[in-house]
């Protein structure tokens, strides 16, 4: 393995911190500030190229669309980052995903693992995403209703985020 600079630590720190904001941004719905962390013309294939698309406004587009409504509660864990720099300007990483969604108005939760593919540039002195997608190793899906007792307690939309148990 080549020698790491302190330099490239803190270029893989940066592209470490990029990729938390975007899981982020993804389960809080901030589609403003995603939007700063994607360049104009991204690629993203998601379910292993199930869904593809080509730039920053038909990808946003695609997450809002499919993860926008307040019913649809998601979150998504990133762990175990591969990150190389393949120049001062360009880097890809694998990252090891898990992630469980909960879709009230289809009573259902799903649940599942994969790996992310991505790759970054570097543009006026900041990492961004220009490429990303996921394949799955395995999904679950399970009917709520199927499940006796289970009920939704908190809800960053429906509760500010406050749970109905007493503390």
């Amino acid at each position: 393995m080549p020698d790491i600079t302190l330099d490239d630590l803190v270029a893989i720190h940066h592209i470490e911190q990029l990729k938390y904001a975007y899981f982020r941004c993804l389960d809080q719905k901030r589609w403003e500030e995603m939007e700063t962390l994607l360049i104009p013309d991204v690629e993203a294939t998601y379910s292993g190229g199930t869904n593809s698309f080509s730039g920053r406004d038909a990808v946003l587009d695609f997450l809002q669309r499919s993860m926008g409504a307040e019913s649809f509660h998601s979150a998504h864990h990133c762990h175990h980052p591969e990150i190389r720099l393949t120049s001062a300007t360009d880097a890809t990483g694998t990252w090891a995903m898990e992630d469980t969604v909960i879709m009230l108005d289809f009573d259902i939760t799903i649940r599942g693992a994969g790996f992310y593919e991505d790759r970054y540039v570097r543009q006026n002195g900041r990492w961004l995403i220009a490429a990303t997608g996921y394949k799955r190793l395995w999904e679950e899906l399970a009917p709520r209703a199927s499940t006796e007792g289970l009920q939704l307690t908190a809800s960053w939309w429906r509760t500010d985020g406050r749970s109905s148990l007493a503390g």
